[in-house]
């Protein structure tokens, strides 16, 4: 009986020495890791980063921290500098790197998804330059006004009983829902072998009434002769558009 317990005993020490020298081993080796490792610079996200956030707007939203080289992404950002003009490509959660396949041209963001149109109304595009879109921040689902220059607007009668013509702005539509949005010009898929250009214009597609399509369509035709401009102006639903008037020469200055 004695011999069973002194032997019970005994199994029960080499167990909590075996278990003490196994921990102090693995203890030993990850730091014999860590002190080998090469830690690198990387950016992390503390606050969630919604898609299409501009990357000039996340500095406070992000911390630079190091990391051993091999956890991090090869294609981290290391240069703030290098995200400028770029605009976040999807959701980043807290805890994920900064990294450049995340950012992408905002026209190129714009270039995804569709909306159905509503009953009645029919689609129509128009190749805008980027400038003319809200800088490509439009996307579909999106709500714009469309604002028209007509460059053929009469002006003071002459005196042989004829007409000067001046150029005159106004909103000629508002809350109109944008479906499609494709990039235009200059633009190169990310699977073709060439290098992807700046996007110089896009195809902003909107649902529309019969009137409004006539009204649009005419103001692009003259524009492709220069005697028109299409401008287009992001809404939402607390936009106000009270206080429209036709702006021309005789009242743009105060």
């Amino acid at each position: 009986m004695k011999t069973r317990i002194i032997g019970a005993v005994v199994a029960l020490v080499l167990a909590i020495v075996g278990t003490v020298v196994l921990v102090g081993y693995v203890r030993g080796a990850d730091q014999r890791a860590a002190e080998g490792a090469e830690f690198v610079d990387v950016y992390l996200v503390d606050e969630a980063i919604t898609e299409g956030t501009p990357a000039s707007e996340i500095e406070e939203l992000i911390s630079r921290t190091q990391l051993p080289a091999i956890s991090v992404a090869e294609d981290r950002v290391t240069d703030l500098a290098d995200l400028e003009g770029l605009v976040a490509s999807a959701d980043l959660l807290p805890g994920d790197q900064l990294r450049m396949e995340r950012f992408v041209d905002p026209a190129v963001l714009a270039a995804r998804g569709d909306v159905p149109v509503p009953e009645g109304m029919q689609e129509v595009s128009v190749a805008l330059e980027v400038q003319r879109a809200v800088g490509g921040a439009v996307r579909p689902g999106s709500s714009v006004g469309v604002v028209v220059t007509n460059k053929l607007q009469p002006g003071p009668p002459t005196g042989d009983g004829g007409a000067t013509t001046q150029p005159a702005t106004r909103f000629i539509l508002n809350q109109v829902l944008v479906t499609r949005v494709q990039a235009g010009s200059n633009f190169t898929p990310e699977d073709a072998e060439a290098d992807t250009g700046a996007v110089q214009t896009i195809m902003v597609t909107m649902a529309m009434t019969t009137p409004q399509v006539e009204k649009l369509v005419w103001a692009r035709e003259m524009q492709e002769d220069d005697l028109a401009g299409v401008w287009l102006t992001l809404q939402n639903e607390n936009t106000s558009t009270d206080g429209s008037t036709l702006i021309g020469p005789a009242n743009i200055l105060p």
